[in-house]
């Protein structure tokens, strides 16, 4: 059959994606729509069964169908704090890591030695950052099955800061205080370690800062203050928006926060109707904040007009 160049080419990516369609549908679109029904099925008789799951729908009198959200907000002891805490924390690094990326993108953007190196420096964390790997570095060798790592592990605390704030009298003076800058120097190492992607995103957006701009900024005389705040910064401010999206997504499905290691503690004691309720409102949280956030930020976003 004579099939045309262009629809030949056509074809061709149908078929590589194809592929990829089956898997979406099998091991996902499937497995998320079985998930979803689980949150409004008994608790108790949704066990493995030969040949799959054995299931049962929660009645729809009244409000029974609702019975597990209702147990993972008003009856679990440990879902609705655990949120908080996810909640704060996320707000409370979000912004570090931002500044501390957008800082170092501009230092990475500048011409000096071995400035390459630098650049594959603070993007190895994302090649290497794998769960045993962070744990071994901060020190959880349990997990991995070996007792010895502490000595490693205190390479990176920075604890020595918060005993030297207590050793003042600082640390005294606001327990809210104490909490958020226990919070900034105990975790130096995730900030670094959680910065990669936004640095090279950054550093993208960097680039592509017309010459001419810089031009006209330096005939005008203007300061690197002033060009930071009228030049990079209204620039590469569409990109502050998607890191800042990133990070939080990021944050919020990290493994290691509380809320995911309540619904994967829920799901190996095989109580799959509250870790799919728990999860499926986790997810509903995340996206309400995610817009939340879309729309308050792209309110401070300059984009280019050609």
């Amino acid at each position: 059959m004579k099939i045309p160049y262009e629809k030949r080419k056509s074809l061709y990516g149908y078929g590589f994606i194809s592929l990829w369609f089956v898997g979406i549908l099998l091991w996902f679109l499937i497995p998320m729509v079985e998930s979803f029904c689980y949150c409004f099925m008994d608790n108790t008789s949704l066990k493995p069964d030969v040949g799959g799951m054995h299931k049962e729908w929660l009645a729809l009198d009244g409000w029974a169908w609702l019975s597990n959200f209702k147990y993972a907000f008003a009856m679990d002891p440990y879902f609705k704090q655990n949120l908080l805490n996810v909640l704060k924390d996320t707000a409370m690094t979000t912004p570090m890591i931002l500044v501390f990326s957008l800082f170092i993108a501009v230092i990475l953007n500048q011409e000096f030695k071995g400035r390459g190196f630098a650049r594959a420096i603070f993007f190895l964390p994302v090649i290497i950052a794998t769960g045993p790997v962070y744990n071994i570095i901060n020190g959880d060798m349990g997990s991995t099955g070996v007792d010895s790592g502490a000595q490693f592990s205190t390479l990176f605390e920075t604890d020595i800061v918060d005993e030297l704030l207590e050793f003042l009298g600082v640390m005294n003076i606001s327990e809210s205080l104490s909490e958020v800058i226990n919070t900034v120097t105990t975790d130096i190492f995730g900030l670094v370690w959680s910065s990669g992607i936004q640095i090279l995103i950054f550093l993208a957006a960097l680039q592509n800062i017309p010459v001419s701009a810089k031009e006209a900024a330096s005939m005008e005389g203007a300061t690197a203050w002033e060009y930071f705040w009228k030049i990079t910064l209204p620039y590469v401010s569409p990109m502050i928006l998607a890191n800042f999206i990133y990070t939080v997504i990021d944050s919020f499905t990290a493994t290691d926060n509380s809320v995911m290691s309540r619904v994967l503690e829920k799901q190996l004691d095989w109580d799959y109707a509250y870790a799919a309720s728990m999860a499926w409102s986790y997810f509903a949280i995340v996206m309400v904040v995610v817009g939340i956030i879309t729309v308050f930020v792209n309110r401070f976003i300059f984009y280019e007009v050609e």
